[in-house]
Order: C-alpha cells, then sequence, then structure tokens
C-alpha cells in the first residue's frame, strides 16, 4: 500500500481514514492536469535556486509531461489506498525515478498545493463558461435583430401591459449576459494570482521566487501575504460561485420565460418537435423538457455560494478540513453550468417565434398608452389624455391604433444591439486569457 504523505509510524484506524479521505479520490480527479502543471512550476523554481539539479529537473519534468497526457486523455487514476492526486502524483514519479520523486516536495504544503490546483482549474473553467455565455449571447444577438420588428405583449403583473417585441425580448437577455461577463471577469482576476510558496499558510525557510513561478504559470500577480493566501480557500470558491449563480440566474428567467410563451395558452414561440418529450399517457403532448432542467440546474447552481458560505462560515485563520467539503459541491457546478449554456444556445438557436400574436384582439389595450402618449404630444395634459383613453375603455369605445413609433436608445425601434455587442467584447477582451494559456504551452513545451 502507497504510504501518505504525512504518514508516521502508526497507521490511522480504517473508518477515521475512510470518513476523512470522504470523496476526495473521486474529485481530485478535476484537479489532477492543474496539480501536474502546478509540480512543473515548481521544480522549475527548486532547481533556479539550488534545490534541485539540472538532470534531475529534466527527468522529472519528463515524466511529469507523460502524467499530464496521461490526465488529458483520460488514463490518470487515483489508485486505492492513495490518498489523494498529490499523493498519487508522487507515487507515479517515485516509482519511476526513485527517490528523485521525493524532492518535488520540498518548499510545499499540500495546502498551497490544492490551493494553486483550485486556481488553474478555475482559471480554465471560467474561460469555457464565458465562452458558453458568449456563443449564447451571438444567438441572442442573431434572434435580436431577426425578430426586432415583430410585436409582442409586455407585461407587468402577469397582465398585458404595453406592446413589446421579440428584438427587445432576445436583445434583453444578451444584455444581461454582458453584465453577467463582468461578473465572471471579476471572479477570474482573483481566482488568477499565485498562492503557491505560502506551504501551510506561513511561508517557507527555503528562499523560494515566488515571482518565478508566478510568471511561469501565467498567474496576473501572487498572492502576497502568505497567510492571506491560505484565507483565500473557500472566499475564491465563494466569489467564483457567485459569478456563475449571476449566468445561472439570467439563464433560469430565460427558461421560466421560454417555457410560459410556449405553453398554447401564450402560443408566442415554439420549439421544433425535435426539441421536445412526449407524454407516457397524453399522445399530444410535447413538453419543453430541455427549458424545464435548465431552469432547475440553474436554480441550484444558484444555492451554490450559499453552501460554500455556510460550509466556511467563521473558520478562523489557517487550514481546517470543513474546506475539503467545498470541493464536493464546487467542482461539479462548472460542468452542470457549461451544459446548460450549450443547450440553451442550441435551443434558442431553433426557436420558432409566433409572427401574428396581436391578430387577437384581447392585445389592444396596450396599445392605450400609445394613444395617450399621442394626445399628450398633440398638446392634451397628461393626466387629462390618461382619463380620456380610460373611460374610452371603460365604455367599450376604445379603438387601437397599432402604429408605434419608438426611437429613443434601447427601446424596440432602437434596439442598440451593436452598443451591447461592444460592451460584451471589450468585457471578454478584459479577461487576458492568452497570457495564462501561453504560459501552459511554455511549461509543457
Amino acid at each position: 500500500m502507497a504510504t501518505k504523505l504525512w504518514e508516521k509510524n502508526f497507521e490511522v484506524n480504517a473508518e477515521i481514514e475512510r470518513f476523512t479521505v470522504g470523496r476526495d479520490r473521486e474529485l481530485d480527479i478535476y484537479l489532477a492536469r492543474y496539480d501536474v502543471l502546478g509540480s512543473m512550476a515548481h521544480i522549475k523554481m527548486l532547481q533556479s535556486i539550488g534545490l534541485m539539479e539540472k538532470d534531475e529537473l529534466d527527468a522529472l519534468l519528463a515524466e511529469l509531461r507523460n502524467i499530464y497526457r496521461d490526465c488529458t486523455e483520460g488514463r490518470f487514476v487515483i489508485e486505492d489506498g492513495v490518498e489523494d492526486v498529490h499523493s498519487q502524483v508522487e507515487l507515479l514519479l517515485t516509482r519511476r525515478l526513485g527517490d528523485m520523486g521525493k524532492k518535488i516536495h520540498s518548499g510545499r504544503s499540500r495546502n498551497d498545493q490544492v490551493l494553486v490546483d483550485l486556481k488553474l482549474f478555475i482559471r480554465h473553467e471560467l474561460r469555457e463558461i464565458a465562452d458558453g455565455v458568449m456563443t449564447l449571447f451571438g444567438e441572442l444577438q442573431e434572434k435580436s435583430e431577426r425578430f426586432k420588428d415583430v410585436l409582442m405583449p409586455g407585461y407587468t403583473h402577469l397582465q398585458i401591459a404595453m406592446p413589446s417585441s421579440f428584438g427587445l425580448w432576445f436583445g434583453a437577455y444578451a444584455e444581461s449576459l454582458a453584465d453577467d461577463m463582468l461578473f465572471l471577469q471579476a471572479a477570474y482576476r482573483m481566482a488568477n494570482r499565485n498562492p503557491l510558496g505560502s506551504a501551510a499558510g506561513y511561508g517557507s525557510s527555503f528562499p523560494l521566487d515566488r515571482e518565478m513561478t508566478t510568471r511561469l504559470l501565467g498567474f496576473s500577480s501572487m498572492d502576497y501575504n502568505v497567510v492571506y493566501a491560505q484565507m483565500g480557500r473557500g472566499k475564491t470558491e465563494r466569489n467564483v460561485a457567485f459569478a456563475m449563480a449571476s449566468v445561472a440566474g439570467t439563464l433560469a428567467k430565460m427558461a421560466f420565460d421560454a417555457c410560459l410563451f410556449n405553453c398554447q395558452n401564450f402560443s408566442f414561440i415554439r420549439l421544433p418537435k425535435e426539441c421536445t418529450t412526449g407524454s407516457s399517457i397524453m399522445p399530444h403532448k410535447k413538453n419543453p423538457d430541455v427549458f424545464e432542467l435548465i431552469r432547475a440546474k440553474c436554480n441550484k447552481l444558484q444555492a451554490l455560494p450559499e453552501q460554500i458560505t455556510l460550509i466556511m462560515n467563521n473558520l478562523p485563520v489557517g487550514y481546517f478540513r470543513d474546506l475539503q467539503i467545498i470541493k464536493e459541491v464546487f467542482l461539479p457546478a462548472f460542468g452542470e453550468l457549461k451544459d446548460c449554456l450549450r443547450m440553451a444556445a442550441y435551443i434558442i438557436s431553433k426557436m420558432e417565434v409566433n409572427r401574428n400574436i396581436l391578430d387577437n384582439p384581447m392585445y389592444d389595450p396596450m396599445f392605450s398608452v400609445e394613444e395617450v402618449n399621442r394626445l399628450a404630444a398633440a398638446g392634451m395634459p397628461f393626466r387629462d389624455a390618461y382619463r380620456k383613453v380610460g373611460m374610452e375603455i371603460e365604455n367599450g369605445t376604445y379603438r387601437a391604433d397599432r402604429n408605434i413609433c419608438h426611437t429613443h436608445e434601447g427601446s424596440m425601434g432602437n434596439l442598440c444591439n451593436d452598443r451591447i455587442a461592444e460592451l460584451m467584447k471589450s468585457v471578454y477582451d478584459g479577461f487576458g486569457f492568452s497570457r495564462a494559456e501561453e504560459a501552459e504551452k511554455e511549461l509543457l513545451k
């Protein structure tokens, strides 16, 4: 059986070990490739300060690249009896290179190892989420432009209110995603700082070159204070979770609208039959299950910041095993959100709209505001115009004039989609993804 990184001359009770290891072997697979990248940068730094020979560095780097390839191709496993990903990587190196493999832990603790793994993982996953947001954003903008002249009812209190348009509806969710992207960028910037070298949270007596590992891993800066670097465990995940929850909130709201608008009582939109599911008993049913599942999954994701907050709440300074449990709710959440983004983009691209909604006279009253505004523009005081049109509606003499003219910025006649696209591009470009990408490629050369 493999020894543990912290093992002394006694055996831990098997039940205690089972309970304390928990799901780490399963969840650490998410982090494996990033653990390898962190180790590669760390040993390059160790060699530069004289704690490793050049030939040792070359041999270790070659084996770490092999392990990285196993991680990316799905062959890496954490064996039974091995506690976590850090132990597994070190075990593989010592099997292949002997005692040389044990040198990679100098100047490190599993605390700063898992911190750097998490930050590299978050950095990669946030880029994929940002790309997914951009894809959905593009679909929404395309639909907004295509159907900008197709009117639909606008609602307040679920009562027919004023004329709206599909251009406004699709475009509103596009702009919402642009704001969500600001949260993602802030989360990325907070995560993109190097904790390596903080060790167990109090630094090291080795003359570590933290600037070097920061540069090698493509971080924008380091977490300078070693105590704060460890305090970032949990805080980083919570901040990222808030950003993910913002995206999820937009998706959930859009999914609710789509479910409502797809039902026969509204019939504003239609999903192709191949994008719906049926009933085991009712042969006519075509259910919008994709949107219902997006809504449920995204509502669950909006609880993630609270879960993380409650796990880490009131912990004093330093590391505590409580933080291990955050991985169970946090790591799988990225895949769920990316899946929801992919499905939302796909089904939005297939969605059809009803161009004839307003043929139904039940929607005529929503043009009353337009009539009030016309009278006010012609010189009648607004309150008099309001009273006049209201009385016509009450006594049944009101006749809707469907000719509307909205021209101000952001209205249905002037959607400003080009400006929203510029806003989104500026936020996306502000991530600076290329720095991290180039650094990782350089390490793996």
